[in-house]
């Protein structure tokens, strides 16, 4: 099938690519310092401040990631690290887009705390008039992404702020 031939057409230059950077440093340590920026700026507290340098950080590492890669091995068998290369790829996307997203929703919700929406108290303040939606987010290119909204209806619930005290 047509689809078919072109998505492998476009794995096997992925492979290629990331084959041929040559560089110096392994997809651990780009993972490894991916993780740290998560950790420290897009955790389960986070704030404005944070989530922008962390799209900065991690845009400025998905460059270097593209110019610097080394993996060892070939193509021809069993290669954890290129394995390891293309899923960290994937992760610098991932990571970028947690961040828009965290960045966008102005409420804490859940598991996400934004410092800068919270009450008083320290409770979560939720902001169900401007963010009852499902999102879901479009890659276009490299940093593009398009948000697409589903809203959420609830019949048989009240939507209640919580508090955990």
């Amino acid at each position: 099938h047509e689809a078919f031939v072109e998505t492998e057409k476009q794995v096997k230059e992925r492979i290629d690519t990331l084959l041929s950077i040559k560089g110096k440093q392994s997809p651990e340590s780009f993972h490894k310092r991916l993780g740290k920026i998560m950790w420290e700026k897009c955790g389960m507290a986070r704030n404005e401040k944070g989530l922008t340098e962390a799209i900065q950080e991690i845009r400025e590492l998905r460059k270097e990631f593209w110019s610097d890669l080394k993996v060892m091995g070939d193509a021809d068998g069993f290669n954890p690290e290129l394995d390891k290369a293309g899923r960290v790829a994937d992760f610098l996307e991932l990571g970028e887009l947690m961040c828009i997203d965290a960045l966008d929703r102005k409420e804490s919700c859940g598991g996400h705390f934004r410092e800068e929406y919270q009450e008083d108290g320290g409770e979560a303040m939720r902001d169900d008039k401007n963010y009852m939606y499902v999102a879901a987010w479009e890659y276009n290119k490299e940093s593009d992404w398009t948000l697409h909204k589903e809203d959420l209806i609830y019949e048989n619930i009240k939507i209640a702020q919580r508090n955990y005290k």
